[in-house]
């Protein structure tokens, strides 16, 4: 019998907004933590922290561990395309672009899945309506970004094409993943891939910017604090709980929240203030993970994926 649809339920809904939540408000830390130090720290100290309170969570809950060798440099590479150069490359562009921006240029990781998946695997057939979806998600993008970055090369649209390429790293990342870690626990995983993470860039940190001081504002602790608990930690088990209950497309929603929670960050804590081909941009992206999607064409609920193994 083909498996019962998954719904989005209440709690599927608080759910689906705490994580839209927990990644928009990323940017808006990513910037303030960058005012005391430089972007590999803080993916450093963010994919570190992360890391040992996610084997605390796993050793309480005695998540059976893998005792094959070989996941050691598998976790390696999906550290490295899941985390450290995504992470890296967004904090990186950070400097450079608005936050809000860079939360709708972020969007673009879902277009970058189904296109990576389409390649990769059999079963990620690349429709006509999901092609479509995603041309014009990738037509949004080119708006956000902007003609004049595609003329002339500055650090404002470096700080645009290393967002993409971050969304480009998670597409790769997401699909190695889903063969690399068949058979090991979510809550394992991503402690797996967070220290992994960790042991890339902690020495890039300790080569280009050195060891941290430790003596930046208040707000740059408070930052960190929620990069490392809320945006990582918190994030990824309600990431897993969601996925759990109300399916893979319905989880795909946060795709669609997590730009305007950005944007309405960047406005209240530093007043930026995006242009109308940003905004846009944002329209046609969200259109076309739309069409992508099926909604509102088709607001059928999506199967219950296969259970992280």
């Amino acid at each position: 019998m083909p498996p019962k649809p998954a719904l989005m339920t209440p709690l599927a809904w608080i759910l689906l907004g705490g994580l839209a939540l927990l990644w928009g408000t990323s940017f808006l830390s990513n910037r303030l933590a960058l005012q005391g130090m430089g972007p590999m720290t803080v993916v450093a100290i963010r994919t570190g922290g992360a890391a040992v309170l996610l084997w605390i969570a796993v050793l309480v809950q005695r998540s059976p561990l893998p005792r094959d060798p070989r996941v050691i440099p598998r976790f390696l590479f999906i550290g490295l395309l899941n985390c450290a150069l995504p992470f890296g490359l967004i904090v990186w562009g950070q400097q450079f672009i608005a936050s809000g921006l860079a939360g709708i240029l972020n969007a673009s990781a879902a277009l970058f899945g189904v296109a990576v998946a389409a390649m990769v695997f059999r079963d990620e057939h690349l429709t006509p309506r999901r092609m479509a979806g995603v041309t014009v998600g990738f037509l949004g993008v080119v708006i956000a970004i902007g003609p004049e970055a595609l003329r002339g090369l500055n650090l404002t649209s470096a700080g645009q094409f290393a967002i993409v390429g971050a969304s480009l790293c998670y597409a790769f990342g997401g699909a190695y993943t889903r063969v690399a870690a068949r058979g090991i626990a979510p809550g394992v995983a991503a402690a797996g891939m967070l220290t992994a993470a960790a042991v890339w860039m902690i020495p890039a940190m300790l080569i280009f910017e050195g060891a941290p001081g430790f003596d930046w504002p208040l707000r740059v602790d408070l930052a960190l604090l929620w990069l490392v608990i809320g945006c990582t930690v918190a994030a990824y088990l309600l990431y897993f709980r969601l996925l759990a209950i109300a399916g893979s497309g319905n989880t795909s929603l946060v795709t669609l929240l997590i730009p305007p929670v950005a944007i309405t960050a960047g406005t209240i804590a530093f007043g930026e203030r995006l242009t109308i081909s940003e905004l846009l941009g944002f329209a046609v992206i969200a259109a076309g993970l739309c069409i992508l999607n099926g909604w509102p064409l088709r607001m059928k609920p999506r199967d219950v994926p296969r259970r992280a193994r």
